[in-house]
């Protein structure tokens, strides 16, 4: 596997950060560490959960003699994480996450603070959750051609993926590609705004994009969807429009908006098939012809990015990647 970046290793508590050093060369990517309060740690990696084994000092899919993750772990790895200064990172805290830097994003659950119905802090985390964040450049390569329309027009383009099936990983690449663009596909590149809600597109550490997202793309990071879409097309003449899991009613007007302002749309949603869509009310609108082109089915069934098929809503037929 990949080594561990520096950033996740001493973000994590001394007795935390020796168990994951002692794995970190076993042969997987490791996709995800899970912290939780009195429970065992477990390093998640192609959808499958492992244990530490303290007797063997190996990592082991049985849950026998595991370590134990203790309440000083989390709150020595917060407070790293925080750089010992959890009230700069509070903004972030408030929407469940922080980034860490090189983009990756941990998770924070714990006893939830409502002040006149907004979140104001979350305290006596209980569970943290740092997904690692790798680039696969040049893995939307199969997509491309469905997705570009001409030297400078692309094909909007709705993306259904379950969820840890490497949507985002596609979806950052095909950023890329388009910001850049692309001389094999005759591409010339274009304006990009990214609305990066959770910020795990472009993984933006104080600012700055930690993954290669291109050289004309524009990111709003943690920004309600439905809101930076009207912002980027007040502010930024995007020639496209990208973002990650679509779900309310007033996120697909606002790409309806978006749609009748010229733009051209990307984005993502949680689902298996068209099927599935369909039959949920508020997102069977992203299906309509006139929102979306193509749709690009994911799964994971040989391993995380697997592109199933790709359906032209137009054309009503369905296309296979090569």
């Amino acid at each position: 596997m990949n080594k561990l970046s520096d950033e996740i290793l001493n973000s994590l508590s001394p007795k935390l950060r020796e168990k994951i050093i002692n794995v970190q060369y076993e042969d997987l990517n490791i996709e995800e560490i899970r912290l939780r309060v009195e429970k065992p740690l477990i390093i998640n990696s192609n959808n499958r959960d492992y244990f530490y084994n303290n007797s063997m000092n190996k990592l082991d899919t049985k849950n026998s003699n595991s370590y134990v993750v203790k309440k000083e772990d989390i709150e020595q790895t917060f407070q790293l994480m925080c750089k010992y200064s959890i009230h700069s990172f509070i903004d972030d805290i408030k929407k469940g996450f922080i980034t860490l830097k090189g983009g990756h994003r941990v998770g924070i659950v714990g006893k939830v603070i409502i002040e006149e119905g907004q979140v104001k802090n979350i305290k006596h985390i209980s569970s943290l959750n740092i997904r690692i964040s790798r680039e696969v450049l040049d893995c939307s390569e199969k997509v491309l051609n469905h997705i570009i329309k001409s030297s400078n027009e692309v094909n909007n383009t709705l993306i259904i993926s379950p969820p840890q099936c490497g949507k985002t990983t596609l979806l950052r690449d095909i950023v890329r590609n388009l910001s850049n663009g692309n001389k094999e596909k005759g591409f010339n590149g274009i304006k990009v705004a990214l609305i990066d809600e959770r910020n795990e597109i472009s993984g933006s550490y104080l600012g700055v994009a930690q993954m290669d997202v291109g050289i004309r793309t524009d990111i709003i990071e943690t920004c309600p969807k439905d809101i930076g879409i009207m912002m980027l097309l007040r502010a930024m003449s995007p020639n496209l429009i990208v973002t990650d899991e679509i779900g309310s009613e007033k996120e697909i007007k606002a790409l309806y908006t978006a749609l009748n302002g010229g733009v051209s749309l990307i984005t993502t949603v949680h689902g298996n098939s068209i099927e599935d869509i369909r039959e949920r009310k508020e997102l069977s609108k992203l299906l309509d012809k006139e929102l979306f082109k193509k749709v690009i089915i994911l799964s994971a069934k040989n391993g995380p990015g697997t592109i199933e098929k790709i359906y032209d809503l137009e054309e009503k037929r369905w296309y296979f990647a090569n």
